[in-house]
């Protein structure tokens, strides 16, 4: 027998393996095998074949292990990462990569010895680099590979390890390394026959003098049923039972030296204690309810129905009654939300109506944690509910009725880099679709290309136009910063008038929301005398300021160097910070509100696992009321005490060298204003910009998503951008500039004899450089409706006829992005 298998690697197709004959009868598509691949190198890979064709023209290595008993991997579950590799033009290895947990990938792991016998002649001298690297290996004996990287101060060990290796200076070798961890508790059992009533007895008489060692015995029996001889022992953990006995752990252990008890450990569910069921799903309002009936009716004649409802209109509300019903008849939902913030409040929400039948998936979640949900899923068919962000829908659901995808129009549920630079809106629909379930959109703001299939009837449409509780949409209030400026009536990045309502807000115990789209404290220094702005030694990009470690940093790589004291341009003491990033807004909020209690949310302040409940909870409860964020904060919280949202400066969103900057600035400052006034009365928003008369500031003070959507719409016609056309970037990277500009130039022109005049570039893109890896751009664009699959296949014949003999080329690696946003 023998098995084609598919490994967590940038290379197309599978590999075939013969199946060892102790294996042959359990191995089932979808299990983990351990395999070689390469010289040494050992990898976890998924059995996607099993048959009886010997490959020709090469030797067959035999699997080397199988890792499970049971399949890991689901049928549907590899017909969507083929599909996903097909659509969005990468390899299947690398939608693998990205669908399993690490923890389930075992990988060998490379260490580097040194040759005692290993001499250096004339013909070989090592380099000062290599010398060091020597030197480490015979000091620390075995070093893993990544360690010595980073005791040597390289980035690429590996490169110099082979060059090592062929002069037989070291050697190498492979340990096998699994990274997941149960989670266990010790459990406790009696050593004697269950059936052995006299040694019970003389047990007994044995502890007749140790009275708190006799307690833990009937502890045990009573916790154990040990007694009832029509069912087996229940199993007992060591803290149930020392709490039982209300006795210590140094009872249990003499008890155990004396042979009478034994501990082991178990594996347990790290989500086994999340609490049943408490209430019901709250009563629905009656546009809620009219709602909720109608995406019923569009249920029955479209797969997919998108729910447009405005900011604060309830949208969760019906969600929860939908998922609700589709548990009730034993089947699976995904939950899709585009941020882990919105997470936090969801979970409590979420939890409280579903209890332990509700799992949460994202990636700040351990590797461990994660392998746990994946495991529950796999080994059972209850009815469930995943609240995920976009790497949610590659989890292995058995009957899965209901995909919903919350904030569908939002950019975070596109995945850049690495490959595969999926949709996780789009992965969900074609997972339901492959599933059978039903797909329902939700957003305030739909995007483009779903509510023109909904208008066209492709899928389904309900509007919900009123805020629960028949609240107004907040009044937006536009000030124009250059009149402000003028009149001297600004203060740092405040206006007048927002600063008078945040002090009115304050005064009436409210909360605030003040938006910045931009982190650290300043986006840039900058010498006063001479014009001198530092930049990132890696990157195309100047560097941040960030006050609180005092330091310039670029958001690209994480390049890192102190603030000059002088100019180094012209030796001037005249450092100036520009700009506003959230720190700055923080400092600025704490000097103009000496009685607010501030935080702030964006990705300096949210790394840690727990960040976001903290600041959630903490705006929440109400112990802080001004709450500084980035894009962060407008999406999807509900937080009922906020009655004003300044939007500092709209200007940056809107002015942006993309077709899509409209749709954007639109849905964001839509988003964020509905952040007001969700629970009591009608809230306040403030939009500071240089242009008051711009169209899609006029919208948002209209909320007027429908003029918006005609008005871009026939913008994207006019110019042939997406709904009426699909574009595909292909983007080139290269660490010599001479190098990437000729192999572009020369794929463009390859192109453009097959593609012709759909072709557009190669460009530089606004950061051309980053990492030391220069890059060029160049697009397709194509008509709507046409095959992937073809497309790439035309590409790749291009690549390999054309390219793939030249020896520059293959030093150029090739990303290519399908549907970008």
């Amino acid at each position: 027998m023998f098995a084609d298998v598919l490994l967590p690697l940038m290379l197309p197709g599978t590999f075939t393996y013969s199946v060892p004959q102790a294996v042959a009868a359990t191995l089932r598509v979808g299990s983990r095998v351990l395999v070689q691949f390469g010289r040494k190198k050992l990898y976890t890979a998924i059995v996607v074949l099993l048959h009886d064709r010997a490959p020709q023209g090469y030797e067959v290595k035999e699997i080397l292990g199988v890792l499970d008993a049971e399949p890991i991997v689901r049928h549907p579950q590899l017909r969507l990462w083929q599909w996903v590799a097909d659509y969005y033009m990468c390899s299947p290895g690398e939608v693998y990569r990205a669908a399993l947990p690490a923890g389930l990938k075992v990988e060998s792991e490379t260490s580097v010895s040194g040759n005692a016998d290993f001499e250096e002649d004339a013909g070989h001298r090592l380099t000062d680099t290599e010398r060091a690297m020597l030197d480490i290996v015979a000091q620390r004996g075995k070093v893993k590979v990544d360690e010595l990287a980073a005791a040597a101060g390289v980035k690429d060990a590996m490169h110099i390890v082979n060059k090592l290796l062929s002069l037989d200076a070291v050697h190498v070798s492979e340990r096998v390394v699994d990274s997941y961890r149960p989670k266990t508790e010790v459990c406790v059992r009696l050593t004697l026959p269950r059936d052995d009533e006299a040694a019970l007895h003389r047990l007994f008489d044995e502890l007749q003098r140790a009275r708190k060692q006799e307690l833990l015995l009937l502890a045990y029996l009573d916790l154990s049923r040990w007694t009832l001889r029509s069912a087996e022992p229940v199993e007992v953990t060591r803290e149930a039972l020392l709490a039982r006995a209300e006795v210590g752990p140094a009872i249990l252990q003499a008890l155990v030296k004396k042979g009478c008890f034994e501990t082991y450990k178990r594996a347990v569910n790290r989500f086994a204690d999340a609490g049943r069921v408490t209430q019901a799903p709250a009563e629905l309002s009656d546009a809620q309810l009219t709602a909720l009936n109608e995406v019923h009716q569009c249920f029955k004649q479209h797969d997919i129905t998108l729910l447009h409802g405005v900011t604060g209109s309830g949208k969760t509300m019906v969600y929860m009654h939908l998922i609700n019903e589709v548990l009730a008849r034993g089947n699976q939902v995904l939950y899709l939300v585009p941020e882990i913030a919105l997470t936090t409040q969801l979970t409590r929400r979420l939890r409280s109506v579903f209890g332990d039948r509700l799992l949460v998936y994202h990636s700040r979640f351990g590797d461990n944690e994660r392998v746990d949900i994946w495991r529950r899923l796999l080994s059972s068919h209850e009815p469930m509910v995943v609240l995920g962000v976009r790497s949610s829908v590659f989890l292995p659901f058995a009957r899965l009725g209901l995909v919903i995808v919350d904030e569908e129009h939002d950019s975070s549920y596109k995945q850049q880099d690495p490959a595969p630079r999926y949709n996780g809106r789009n992965v969900a629909m074609m997972l339901a679709r492959m599933h059978g379930a039903k797909t329902l959109l939700g957003s305030a703001t739909p995007s483009i290309e779903m509510y023109r299939h909904a208008l066209s009837g492709n899928y389904g449409l309900v509007k919900l136009t009123t805020r629960y509780g028949d609240l107004e949409l907040p009044d937006v209030v536009v000030v124009d910063t250059r009149e402000a400026r003028r009149r001297k009536e600004m203060t740092g990045t405040f206006t007048k008038q927002l600063l008078v309502l945040c002090r009115q807000a304050l005064a009436a115990g409210e909360q605030i929301i003040l938006f910045q789209n931009r982190r650290g404290y300043s986006p840039m220094v900058r010498c006063r005398d001479c014009g001198w702005v530092p930049h990132c030694d890696n990157c195309d990009v100047a560097l941040t300021y960030h006050k609180y470690t005092h330091s310039l940093t670029c958001h690209y790589c994480g390049f890192t160097r102190s603030v000059p004291t002088v100019c180094p341009a012209c030796e001037m003491p005249n450092i100036d910070i520009v700009g506003y990033g959230t720190e700055r807004i923080e400092d600025e909020v704490e000097r103009a509100f000496p009685e607010g209690k501030i935080s702030r949310m964006d990705l300096d302040t949210t790394r840690s696992k727990s960040s976001y409940d903290r600041i959630i909870d903490e705006f929440s409860s109400r112990a802080t009321n001004i709450l500084v964020g980035t894009q962060m904060v407008t999406k999807g919280l509900d937080f009922d005490g906020v009655s004003v949202v300044g939007i500092l400066n709209a200007d940056m969103m809107i002015h942006f060298p993309d077709f899509r900057a409209s749709e954007r600035a639109f849905d964001m400052l839509e988003q964020v204003a509905g952040r007001a006034g969700r629970a009591h009365h009608r809230g306040k928003v403030v939009i500071q910009t240089s242009q008051p008369d711009n169209e899609v500031i006029r919208q948002v003070v209209a909320h007027d998503y429908e003029a918006f959507y005609e008005h871009e719409l026939a913008e994207r016609e006019k110019f042939g951008f997406p709904p009426y056309c699909k574009l595909i970037n292909i983007q080139l990277k290269h660490r010599d500039k001479s190098v990437i500009d000729a192999v572009s130039c020369e794929y463009a022109a390859l192109l453009r004899t097959v593609f012709g005049s759909r072709v557009y570039g190669p460009e530089a893109p606004a950061v051309g450089r980053v990492q030391n890896q220069f890059i060029r751009q160049v697009m397709l664009k194509l008509e709507s409706g046409v095959s992937m699959q073809k497309v790439k296949a035309l590409m790749r014949q291009l690549y390999e006829q054309q390219l793939a003999a030249n020896a520059l080329t293959k030093q150029v690696r090739f990303n290519y992005d399908v549907d970008p946003v």
